[in-house]
């Protein structure tokens, strides 16, 4: 399926999609870190200074993933059962918690993990009209916003030695007509894209032989061809999200467990500590490299005209975008495993021990403004839509109020 004309109808399809639901999408948070993959929110859409539980709702099984918000939903993923092999999707009303729909499914991969992740751990999307959800199992489901499911894939049917012993957490992606996923592994490695409407390949492509925990990002920062960059642990690739077809590479290595960061016009590649990329055409350049900015687990967050990275001891720093010289560091309670979001000037987030951060960037050597005890493990990356935070553990997912 990996067709000229196919690839040619979905840009402009997605052009014409992008134009006609864009306002209506702005304040959504659709993906893993949100709008673009760019973990910055819209500031009418935070909560501002200071938060407080608004609502909590329990969850029957354990999950990483982040919640997505699509208009007055809240979409989630759990794995439950002896051996996580029970596939939960769930949506939540968005102003009161209570529960729309629940569809559960049963695994037909892979449901091996290590004990402090699941099978549950890869966040879901959607395009505004569909959620897609996909598991460490390699099992991926379409579902209307009404619970309606559309198609379904077991891709371990298709493609067998593809998984992971220590399970998978790639999250994916949708541009327009087309769903980006990577199975990226020590075995089976590949990247596919599929047809959101059919769950049809528009195309696959090898990645390389080894386990990848990244999730790719979009780059599309001049309004032209909006493509997709993939990590892992040989650099990042740019590619035509329709086609599959490479558009750049960076091959100069990079993480396999934090993910890159876009803003103001360029990548900030986890590689060497940071190093800032400039993707042109069908070239890219290096703007500038810090080695001593060592992301841990968290993937950096370019917001305005700064970089900020959580480093392995819980430490905050801030950087320059525009050359990568630090400018002050704050220490975070922690430890921490999911990634910084922001809005407005204020970034947001979690220990794995539950205490919930707001920490003002606009304070002379940055100040963490409250913190919030919620007493439950928490591994994922917060959502921001409708003036609050989304947040989940195993257990419980937290509406918090400004």
């Amino acid at each position: 399926m990996n067709h000229p004309l196919i690839a040619k109808f979905l840009r402009l399809s997605a052009c014409a999609l992008f134009s006609f639901d864009s306002a209506a999408l702005a304040n959504d948070w659709l993906q893993f870190r949100g709008p673009d993959s760019g973990a910055v929110a819209n500031e009418s859409s935070g909560p501002g200074s200071k938060v407080q539980i608004g609502w909590k709702t329990d969850l029957p099984g354990r999950g990483l993933s982040s919640p997505i918000v699509v208009g007055d939903k809240v979409f989630i993923t759990c794995s439950s059962g002896p051996e996580q092999q029970s596939l939960h999707v769930f949506c939540f009303d968005a102003s009161n918690g209570k529960p729309i729909w629940e569809r559960v499914m049963r695994a037909t991969g892979r449901t091996m993990s290590h004990n402090k992740t699941c099978v549950a751990a890869p966040t879901p999307c959607s395009d505004g009209k569909r959620v897609f959800a996909l598991f460490s199992s390699n099992d991926l489901f379409a579902f209307d916003l009404d619970g309606n499911l559309l198609w379904l894939r077991g891709l371990t049917y298709d493609y067998s030695n593809a998984s992971n012993s220590l399970g998978m957490s790639q999250s994916p992606t949708v541009i327009g007509g087309a769903l980006v996923i990577q199975s990226e592994n020590d075995s089976e490695s590949f990247a596919a894209g599929i047809d959101v409407k059919t769950g049809v390949n528009l195309w696959k492509i090898d990645r390389p032989k080894a386990a990848n925990w990244t999730s790719a990002v979009h780059w599309n920062p001049d309004g032209g061809q909006a493509l997709v960059a993939l990590q892992s642990s040989k650099g990042l690739l740019g590619l035509d999200p329709f086609s599959g077809k490479q558009v750049w590479d960076y091959a100069d290595g990079a993480s396999t467990i934090p993910s890159s960061a876009v803003g103001s016009g360029a990548l900030f590649a986890v590689s060497h500590g940071i190093t800032a990329l400039k993707p042109d055409g069908n070239s890219i350049s290096q703007l500038w490299r810090n080695e001593e900015l060592n992301p841990g687990t968290a993937s950096p967050l370019a917001l305005g005209n700064a970089l900020y990275v959580v480093n392995k001891a819980g430490v905050l720093i801030k950087a320059k975008l525009s050359n990568g010289d630090e400018e002050w560091k704050l220490r975070l309670k922690g430890p921490i495993s999911g990634s910084p979001v922001a809005a407005g000037q204020y970034i947001y987030i979690a220990s794995e021990r539950g205490d919930f951060q707001v920490i003002d960037t606009s304070a002379k050597e940055g100040a963490v403004v409250q913190t919030l005890v919620l007493k439950e493990t928490i591994l994922c990356t917060p959502a921001i839509a409708k003036g609050a935070i989304f947040i989940r553990s195993d257990g419980t997912l937290w509406r918090l109020n400004g």
